[in-house]
């Protein structure tokens, strides 16, 4: 069976965020990036999550916890970001687990802005 992917709209990984990974599709939302980034988290892609990061905001490297494993995305609330768009916001919460069997979860309120016609992560807000 085919692995789904990490984002949580039910495809396969390689069909969905897995394209974007690989560089054969763009997103075409904010919304999207942020989908794309999370599995990127979830697979440990440090690549593309550099490669999708604002260049005025994106650290050297990305810094993933061994002991984390990125289980399921909730988009809470979306502002902007659609085709059209030059700028958005997406609110969200992923959940996760630590060591295996503790749980938690990371509520975010991310800026996302086109940059040479590319959706691009600007920062975000924890709460």
């Amino acid at each position: 069976m085919a692995k789904k992917c990490p984002c949580g709209v039910g495809s396969r990984y390689q069909d969905c965020c897995g394209r974007l990974h690989r560089g054969e599709a763009r997103a075409e939302t904010a919304a999207e990036l942020m989908r794309s980034r999370f599995s990127a988290f979830a697979e440990r892609d440090e690549a593309y999550l550099l490669k999708s990061w604002h260049p005025a905001t994106r650290p050297e490297q990305v810094a993933f916890d061994a002991m984390t494993r990125w289980t399921r995305l909730e988009i809470v609330r979306e502002e902007g970001g659609g085709p059209g768009d030059d700028k958005g916001t997406v609110e969200f919460r992923a959940h996760y687990y630590v060591e295996g069997s503790v749980p938690g979860e990371l509520h975010e309120v991310s800026r996302f802005v086109r940059h040479d016609g590319d959706w691009v992560y600007v920062r975000g807000k924890v709460s």
